[in-house]
């Protein structure tokens, strides 16, 4: 299985990806299923705010769309477009209720890393503690 680390080099690479000409701010994310595949996704912004999609999303959209249901981790890179060093970066609620809807909060991660070095290893239940169930 793939590592924390290397699950954060994949949304680095997928940062670069990012379509973010009115914030200027880039993230990447890789999201990692029980079968070991990844998929990536980067933010897309809209002129319009609104239809502007999270990298966190599209990773979750591709894979799902792809016939996905059952996933491990996700990591998450992020920070200003040109910037050398990046931020500490985290899903945002719509992101994390996403995760909810296919991820088992006690044990899905959530790895958010400024470096290789340096990250942050959440569980789903420790970012969205009351999560919107019907």
């Amino acid at each position: 299985m793939i590592s924390q680390r290397e699950l954060l080099k994949r949304a680095i690479e997928a940062r670069k990806k990012a379509y973010c000409p009115y914030s200027g701010f880039a993230v990447g994310a890789a999201l990692l299923c029980n079968d070991g595949s990844v998929y990536t996704g980067c933010n897309i912004e809209n002129a319009s705010y609104s239809p502007t999609n999270c990298a966190e999303r599209t990773a979750f959209f591709k894979a799902v769309s792809e016939g996905k249901r059952e996933f491990l981790a996700i990591a998450i890179a992020g920070g200003r477009k040109e910037a050398k060093e990046l931020e500490a970066c985290y899903p945002c609620g719509v992101c994390r209720q996403v995760m909810s809807e296919f991820c088992d909060a006690e044990q899905f991660e959530v790895i958010c890393g400024v470096s290789e070095d340096t990250l942050e290893v959440f569980k789903l239940k420790e970012l969205l503690p009351k999560n919107f169930i019907l």
